[in-house]
């Protein structure tokens, strides 16, 4: 899917919510539909041979939640744990996965108007996965294709089959 195909997406459904989180100096948004509960950070059980990012599992009531640590994935320069520090529990169509975040601003309304499509600029993120920039007054939020980003076959999170 191209960036104007991502874009054409975002503003054709009119105004959307966006969860906002911060990532070191930045700000991010994700669909509020695909969050399932905020819960604050306890450390999860470790699991061998993940990749640094995967932080180990929950047992969210009976179901076990990989935890991504997003400053990992996305090379932040520090990933202190602190009273801030909170998992966001994402349910996507094939799984639930915690992702850790450095905290949770807020929820922002985004009208169709307030997106922009992103620049073409190298990043941590796969460019697939940034779906625009969203700016209300002085902010600026990079949207986030959580979905995509998740189910990206370097998070080793799904099984290829699904």
């Amino acid at each position: 899917m191209g960036k104007m195909e991502n874009m054409d997406e975002l503003t054709a459904t009119g105004a959307r919510e966006y969860l906002t989180f911060r990532l070191d100096q930045e700000e991010y948004g994700i669909d509020i539909l695909k969050v399932q509960e905020i819960r604050g950070y306890e450390p999860p059980t470790r699991v061998a041979n993940a990749p640094n990012f995967i932080k180990g599992v929950v047992n969210l009531r009976g179901t076990i939640v990989p935890i991504v640590d997003m400053r990992l994935k996305f090379n932040c320069a520090k990933a202190e744990y602190d009273s801030f520090t909170v998992v966001i529990i994402l349910n996507l169509r094939q799984r639930i996965v915690g992702i850790v975040v450095d905290s949770v601003s807020d929820v922002m309304e985004l009208p169709p108007e307030a997106l922009k499509a992103a620049p073409d600029i190298d990043s941590v993120i796969d460019s697939g996965a940034v779906m625009g920039l969203g700016s209300l007054g002085e902010r600026m939020l990079i949207l986030l294709d959580i979905e995509r980003l998740m189910s990206a076959p370097d998070m080793g999170l799904v099984s290829q089959g699904d």
